[in-house]
Parts: C-alpha cells; structure tokens; sequence
C-alpha cells in the first residue's frame, strides 16, 4: 500500500466514522428501532448477494434435469443449464452419467465411475498418457461389457479410466462415430443409427 492508497484509507475511514456519528445522533430517541431496521436491511443486502453467487448451484439444483427424448433409434438431448449435453447411459448395468465431449477422442471414465461399475483401480495399467486442460495425466485402457443408451446397446466397448481429478465421465468421439448422423439444432443434440 502506498501513501495514495493510505490517504484514500484515511479519508473513507473519516467519511463513514463521520456518517455513523451523524446517524446516531439524528436517531438517538430511537436508536434501538433504527437499529433493527438498520440490520435487516443489511440481512436483505447479504441475502440477495449470496442469492446471486450461488444462483448456478440453486438453479440447477432446483430445475429438473433436461430429459432425453427417443423415437426409435433417433435419441434427442436438450442442452443443459451450463450449455453441455449429458447423456445418462448404462455401463455394465451401472447408471452412469456422460458429458458429451466433442474435444475428446475416446470414451473416458472418471475413477468413482469406474470404481461404480466394478473396476478394481488398483489393478489397472496406467501406460496411456491424455492431454487434458489440466495438463497431461496418465490413462489404463478397459473394456466395457456392455454400454446402454436409450435402446442401443453396445458391446465390447473400449474405454479409458483416467488417473487425474476427473469428476465427470466424457463421452468421445469414438463413441459419437457409431451414429450415422450428429446434429446440434435449436439447443439440442440429436444422435441417430
């Protein structure tokens, strides 16, 4: 802090103890009702602050997840909230939940997915390397028994489980190729077969 920011200092310091003190002796007959409506006041300033930090978290929290649509082998998605698509799918019978990740080459669990669908962490080769946003991390192929979305199934399905702070499973575009046509339209993802 310099001697500007210091003299800046001092003189809102002066200002606010020059307010109070003005604040008080205006309202002394009625000081403790002044008060109270002084402090909810500051409650309702609080709460609608607090409101907007966390309007993300309440609004998704709060709104029904978008549902996915299926009209026979045409599967529709709606944008969610954060603007990404999920994909609620199966894995080896576990329900697991994939963000669609165009930037992605192959299918990527995160470890309490695969720890979800029964895969032992501990025994598993971690020789792949994946750049990620957070830098390179170190990746062990799997295979999938089976992987259900809507009524496709399929088997035999390579995966990837990733070492690194992963906290949402991606969805590749080795998955997204098995369809015979990808759109993105008016907020939502259409996948067909």
């Amino acid at each position: 802090m310099d001697g500007y920011d210091f003299g800046r200092l001092t003189y809102l310091v002066l200002l606010g103890a020059a307010l109070l003190f003005w604040f008080i002796t205006q309202n002394r007959q009625s000081l403790g009702k002044t008060m109270q409506q002084v402090m909810a006041w500051v409650f309702i300033f609080v709460g609608v602050i607090a409101l907007v930090g966390l309007w993300e978290d309440i609004r998704s929290t709060v709104s029904p997840a978008p549902q996915m649509a299926v009209t026979g082998n045409t599967i529709e998605v709606p944008r969610s909230f954060d603007g990404h698509y999920y994909l609620p799918m199966l894995v080896n019978g576990q329900p697991i939940t994939f963000l669609v990740d165009t930037g992605a080459s192959q299918i990527v669990l995160s470890p309490q997915d695969a720890k979800r669908i029964g895969i032992d962490l501990d025994q598993l080769n971690y020789f792949g390397r994946a750049a990620t946003a957070n830098g390179v991390v170190r990746t062990a192929p799997v295979r999938l028994d089976s992987l259900t979305l809507g009524p496709i199934t399929d088997s035999n399905v390579s995966a990837w489980i990733n070492e690194g702070d992963l906290n949402q499973s991606l969805l590749g575009m080795d998955y997204l190729h098995r369809f015979s046509n990808i759109q993105f339209a008016d907020g939502r993802l259409v996948l067909s077969r």
